[in-house]
């Protein structure tokens, strides 16, 4: 059994969580509104509560005691890529994951988003983030984090906020950045590239030699899947990836010309174990992946709460 539980806001298909529980948090519950996510989730993990459904109506007061309240919150508001609407988005859940760290009062926060919440015009908004918590009693703080430092093969920036509560804000530091660089895409995917007998995998592996831009996810809104905007494609090619889709299968034998991902090397890009299952089709697969907080990351962050909580547990045994 687990030393400390969680509760986990928006857990697609599951990266922050496994990251969690790498760190050695357990899972209470874990709420999500998308279907094919949440079969991802049970697939995976049986064990786990999963709670289908929306966040707006999910009563956490059962939860109460709870030690992480964790979670990413949906990105629109505040990516770069859409209108930066911040709290005039109705997509904008930050005053959900306020009311529910109210409604628990666990001893640690951590939420992760886009980068773009780091702009200058939502200064304000996250101001207002902190007074509401340092009110319930956290030190709030947060950090821009790139997933390359922690093991994984894409730049991937993203802004994760970790709040303590204030008895134990002392015990808690960010994580460090790992000394050793990531494997290049081509080291990353060489046997996954090869594993239909293409004969073009070696030479495909020299010239993916580094690490990729950053996956996303697409909206429902758009098609199938791809590896994003325009720009994105350009620096997938210049990795020798073909950027315009996504295939079922890799490359067979006598391929000739630049491949193109399956979900599976998408997942192993995103820090997921290859045993990890996601349940869909191609595209709803692709989403779940595109859209999630790599494993090692979250693992990273939650390993510094982890540490943090414990010393005021190792005070009150002694």
């Amino acid at each position: 059994m687990s030393q400390f539980t969680s509760l986990e806001m928006c857990a697609g298909a599951g990266g922050q969580a496994l990251g969690l529980e790498m760190a050695g948090f357990g899972h209470s519950a874990l709420i999500e509104l998308e279907p094919p996510a949440c079969a991802t989730l049970r697939l995976n993990r049986p064990e786990w509560n999963v709670i289908e459904g929306d966040l707006r109506e999910f009563d956490s007061r059962p939860y109460q005691g709870v030690d992480l309240v964790a979670g990413g919150v949906p990105c629109p508001p505040f990516s770069k890529a859409g209108k930066q609407l911040g709290a005039d988005d109705e997509r904008d859940l930050f005053p959900e994951a306020l009311r529910i760290v109210d409604e628990c009062r666990p001893q640690a926060v951590m939420l992760e988003n886009v980068r773009g919440l780091l702009d200058a015009v939502f200064d304000d908004y996250r101001d207002n983030i902190n007074k509401q918590l340092k009110k319930l009693g956290y030190e709030p703080g947060w950090r821009l984090l790139h997933a390359s430092d922690f093991g994984v093969s894409q730049l991937r920036p993203r802004v994760v906020f970790v709040g303590i509560r204030k008895d134990l804000a002392s015990g808690f530091s960010w994580p460090e950045p790992e000394p050793t660089p990531p494997p290049t895409i081509g080291e990353l995917l060489h046997d996954l590239m090869q594993a239909d007998g293409w004969l073009g995998a070696d030479e495909w592996r020299e010239k993916a030699n580094a690490i990729g831009p950053t996956l996303v996810g697409g909206s429902k809104k758009h098609g199938g899947p791809d590896l994003g905007p325009t720009r994105a494609k350009k620096a997938w090619a210049a990795l020798s990836v073909d950027g315009m889709g996504i295939w079922d299968e890799p490359p067979p034998r006598d391929f000739v010309g630049m491949p193109r991902l399956t979900p599976r090397m998408a997942a192993r890009i995103q820090g997921f174990p290859d045993e990890w299952k996601f349940f869909g089709r191609k595209t709803a697969t692709y989403r779940q992946i595109g859209n999630a907080f790599p494993p090692p990351v979250a693992a990273a962050v939650a390993r510094q709460i982890h540490s943090a909580l414990s010393v005021k547990r190792t005070f009150k045994v002694a």
